[in-house]
Protein backbone atom coordinates (compact mmCIF):
# COMPACT_ATOMS: atom_id res chain seq x y z
CA UNK A 1 0.00 0.00 0.00
CA UNK A 2 1.47 3.26 -1.22
CA UNK A 3 1.19 6.35 1.56
CA UNK A 4 1.31 9.42 0.49
CA UNK A 5 3.86 11.95 0.90
CA UNK A 6 1.67 13.84 3.43
CA UNK A 7 0.60 10.86 5.84
CA UNK A 8 4.41 10.36 6.00
CA UNK A 9 5.89 13.62 6.67
CA UNK A 10 2.95 13.84 9.37
CA UNK A 11 4.29 10.32 10.84
CA UNK A 12 7.57 11.76 10.88
CA UNK A 13 7.00 14.54 12.58
CA UNK A 14 4.98 12.44 15.08
CA UNK A 15 8.38 10.28 15.19
CA UNK A 16 10.37 13.04 16.59
CA UNK A 17 8.09 14.26 19.14
CA UNK A 18 7.13 11.48 20.91
CA UNK A 19 11.43 11.03 20.66
CA UNK A 20 11.54 14.71 22.27
CA UNK A 21 9.30 14.30 24.54
CA UNK A 22 11.48 10.69 25.60
CA UNK A 23 14.17 12.62 26.07
CA UNK A 24 12.39 15.42 27.95
CA UNK A 25 11.48 12.68 30.05
CA UNK A 26 14.60 11.15 30.27
CA UNK A 27 16.57 14.62 31.54
CA UNK A 28 13.68 15.43 33.84
CA UNK A 29 14.31 11.63 35.88
CA UNK A 30 17.85 12.61 35.97
CA UNK A 31 18.07 15.74 37.51
CA UNK A 32 15.30 14.92 39.90
CA UNK A 33 17.46 11.23 40.58
CA UNK A 34 20.49 14.28 41.46
CA UNK A 35 18.35 16.04 43.56
CA UNK A 36 17.16 13.61 45.32
CA UNK A 37 21.07 11.75 45.41
CA UNK A 38 22.47 15.68 46.52
CA UNK A 39 19.45 15.55 49.13
CA UNK A 40 20.64 12.03 50.69
CA UNK A 41 24.01 13.30 50.68
CA UNK A 42 23.38 16.54 52.26
CA UNK A 43 21.36 14.08 54.79
CA UNK A 44 23.91 12.28 55.34
CA UNK A 45 26.56 14.72 56.25
CA UNK A 46 23.84 16.22 58.63
CA UNK A 47 23.68 13.13 60.29
CA UNK A 48 27.74 12.74 60.62
CA UNK A 49 27.91 16.03 62.09
CA UNK A 50 25.51 15.58 64.93
CA UNK A 51 26.93 12.14 65.42
CA UNK A 52 30.39 13.72 65.59
CA UNK A 53 28.85 16.20 68.01
CA UNK A 54 27.15 13.92 70.16
CA UNK A 55 30.83 11.79 70.23
CA UNK A 56 32.90 14.62 71.42
CA UNK A 57 30.00 15.48 74.03
CA UNK A 58 29.87 12.47 75.41
CA UNK A 59 33.84 12.20 75.14
CA UNK A 60 33.93 15.61 77.25
CA UNK A 61 31.47 13.74 79.87
CA UNK A 62 33.96 11.55 80.40
CA UNK A 63 37.11 13.64 80.55
CA UNK A 64 34.86 15.51 82.87
CA UNK A 65 35.32 18.54 80.63
CA UNK A 66 33.78 22.09 81.43
CA UNK A 67 34.72 23.69 77.95
CA UNK A 68 37.60 23.70 75.61
CA UNK A 69 38.36 21.18 72.86
CA UNK A 70 38.42 17.45 73.37
CA UNK A 71 41.51 16.71 71.59
CA UNK A 72 43.54 19.42 73.31
CA UNK A 73 42.41 18.26 76.60
CA UNK A 74 43.64 14.91 75.50
CA UNK A 75 46.94 16.60 74.25
CA UNK A 76 47.22 18.29 77.95
CA UNK A 77 46.27 15.23 79.95
CA UNK A 78 48.90 12.74 78.04
CA UNK A 79 51.56 16.02 78.45
CA UNK A 80 50.54 15.65 82.35
CA UNK A 81 51.53 11.63 82.19
CA UNK A 82 54.32 11.79 80.23
CA UNK A 83 56.14 14.89 81.80
CA UNK A 84 55.29 14.44 85.43
CA UNK A 85 54.25 10.67 85.85
CA UNK A 86 50.55 12.08 87.06
CA UNK A 87 47.99 9.24 87.21
CA UNK A 88 44.43 10.50 86.46
CA UNK A 89 41.49 8.65 86.91
CA UNK A 90 38.21 9.25 86.36
CA UNK A 91 35.46 9.22 89.68
CA UNK A 92 31.66 9.44 89.62
CA UNK A 93 31.61 13.20 89.68
CA UNK A 94 34.62 14.26 88.70
CA UNK A 95 38.51 13.37 87.86
CA UNK A 96 41.36 12.66 90.61
CA UNK A 97 45.00 13.93 89.11
CA UNK A 98 47.95 11.91 91.66
CA UNK A 99 50.62 14.72 90.71
CA UNK A 100 54.04 13.47 92.12
CA UNK A 101 54.09 16.62 94.41
CA UNK A 102 55.61 15.20 97.52
CA UNK A 103 57.05 16.51 100.83
CA UNK A 104 60.14 15.72 103.21
CA UNK A 105 59.74 14.39 106.47
CA UNK A 106 57.83 16.01 108.80
CA UNK A 107 57.28 19.12 106.31
CA UNK A 108 54.90 21.18 104.69
CA UNK A 109 56.70 22.97 102.27
CA UNK A 110 56.36 23.15 98.47
CA UNK A 111 59.47 22.18 96.40
CA UNK A 112 60.61 24.19 94.44
CA UNK A 113 60.98 20.60 91.71
CA UNK A 114 57.25 20.64 92.16
CA UNK A 115 56.43 24.42 91.35
CA UNK A 116 56.77 23.24 87.37
CA UNK A 117 53.83 20.62 87.53
CA UNK A 118 51.81 22.74 89.55
CA UNK A 119 51.82 25.75 87.03
CA UNK A 120 50.99 23.32 84.59
CA UNK A 121 48.27 21.15 86.49
CA UNK A 122 46.76 25.31 87.37
CA UNK A 123 47.04 26.07 83.41
CA UNK A 124 44.43 23.18 82.50
CA UNK A 125 42.51 24.01 85.52
CA UNK A 126 41.97 27.32 83.81
CA UNK A 127 41.62 26.78 80.66
CA UNK A 128 39.32 23.35 80.87
CA UNK A 129 37.74 23.45 84.18
CA UNK A 130 37.74 27.51 84.90
CA UNK A 131 34.47 27.08 87.27
CA UNK A 132 35.09 23.71 89.22
CA UNK A 133 35.71 23.16 92.61
CA UNK A 134 39.20 22.13 93.15
CA UNK A 135 39.93 19.49 96.46
CA UNK A 136 43.66 19.85 97.38
CA UNK A 137 43.67 16.26 99.54
CA UNK A 138 46.97 16.09 101.73
CA UNK A 139 48.83 13.04 103.22
CA UNK A 140 50.93 11.54 105.60
CA UNK A 141 53.17 8.93 106.42
CA UNK A 142 52.36 6.37 109.46
CA UNK A 143 55.21 8.33 111.70
CA UNK A 144 53.71 10.24 114.75
CA UNK A 145 50.50 10.47 116.20
CA UNK A 146 47.00 10.47 114.14
CA UNK A 147 46.25 13.52 115.36
CA UNK A 148 49.67 14.96 114.29
CA UNK A 149 49.84 13.37 110.69
CA UNK A 150 46.00 14.92 110.08
CA UNK A 151 47.13 18.11 111.07
CA UNK A 152 50.71 18.11 109.07
CA UNK A 153 48.73 16.76 106.09
CA UNK A 154 46.03 19.65 106.19
CA UNK A 155 49.10 22.24 106.28
CA UNK A 156 50.79 20.51 103.44
CA UNK A 157 47.09 20.15 101.44
CA UNK A 158 46.95 24.34 102.39
CA UNK A 159 50.24 25.12 101.16
CA UNK A 160 49.71 23.46 97.64
CA UNK A 161 46.75 25.53 97.68
CA UNK A 162 48.36 28.78 98.35
CA UNK A 163 50.69 28.20 95.83
CA UNK A 164 48.21 27.41 92.90
CA UNK A 165 46.65 30.81 94.05
CA UNK A 166 49.53 33.10 94.11
CA UNK A 167 51.27 31.28 91.68
CA UNK A 168 49.02 28.95 89.27
CA UNK A 169 46.48 31.80 89.24
CA UNK A 170 43.37 30.05 90.39
CA UNK A 171 41.40 31.71 92.90
CA UNK A 172 40.71 30.59 96.75
CA UNK A 173 37.30 30.31 96.68
CA UNK A 174 38.03 27.72 93.81
CA UNK A 175 40.06 25.90 95.85
CA UNK A 176 39.38 23.33 99.31
CA UNK A 177 41.43 21.63 101.51
CA UNK A 178 41.21 18.78 103.27
CA UNK A 179 43.93 16.47 105.17
CA UNK A 180 43.49 12.55 105.28
CA UNK A 181 46.52 12.19 108.21
CA UNK A 182 48.19 8.45 107.22
CA UNK A 183 44.90 7.07 105.33
CA UNK A 184 45.48 5.42 102.16
CA UNK A 185 48.97 4.73 102.22
CA UNK A 186 50.73 3.89 98.75
CA UNK A 187 53.76 2.81 100.34
CA UNK A 188 52.35 0.71 103.54
CA UNK A 189 53.76 1.43 107.08
CA UNK A 190 56.80 3.08 105.18
CA UNK A 191 58.22 6.34 107.19
CA UNK A 192 60.70 8.56 107.88
CA UNK A 193 63.68 7.86 105.21
CA UNK A 194 62.17 4.07 104.24
CA UNK A 195 61.66 2.89 100.68
CA UNK A 196 58.22 4.74 99.66
CA UNK A 197 57.72 6.88 102.38
CA UNK A 198 58.05 9.73 100.08
CA UNK A 199 55.38 8.79 98.31
CA UNK A 200 53.51 8.50 101.06
CA UNK A 201 53.59 12.21 101.88
CA UNK A 202 51.97 13.84 98.94
CA UNK A 203 48.80 16.00 97.86
CA UNK A 204 46.03 14.65 95.29
CA UNK A 205 44.24 16.91 93.41
CA UNK A 206 40.26 16.10 92.83
CA UNK A 207 37.99 18.20 90.08
CA UNK A 208 34.91 18.38 90.72
CA UNK A 209 32.81 18.54 87.16
CA UNK A 210 29.21 18.10 88.41
CA UNK A 211 27.23 19.01 91.10
CA UNK A 212 27.64 21.83 93.53
CA UNK A 213 29.63 20.45 96.97
CA UNK A 214 33.01 19.48 96.11
CA UNK A 215 33.62 16.03 96.46
CA UNK A 216 36.15 13.89 98.85
CA UNK A 217 35.41 16.99 101.69
CA UNK A 218 34.01 13.85 104.03
CA UNK A 219 36.26 14.07 106.87
CA UNK A 220 38.16 10.34 107.19
CA UNK A 221 37.47 8.17 110.07
CA UNK A 222 40.32 8.53 112.81
CA UNK A 223 42.70 5.60 113.34
CA UNK A 224 41.89 3.98 116.92
CA UNK A 225 45.25 4.75 118.73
Amino acid sequence: MRLHSGTMLACASTVALLSACATTGSVKRAREEAAAAAAQNQQALVSERAERVATDSSIRNELGMVRGDVQALRTELQSLRTEFGAKITAMEDGLKFAMPVNFAFNDATVRQQDYTSLTRFAHVVQKYYPTSKITVEGFADPAGSNRYNMTLSKKRADAVRDYLASQGGLTTNQLETIGYGETRLVAPKAWGDQPGAELNRRVVFVIETSGTQSVALTTPDEKTP
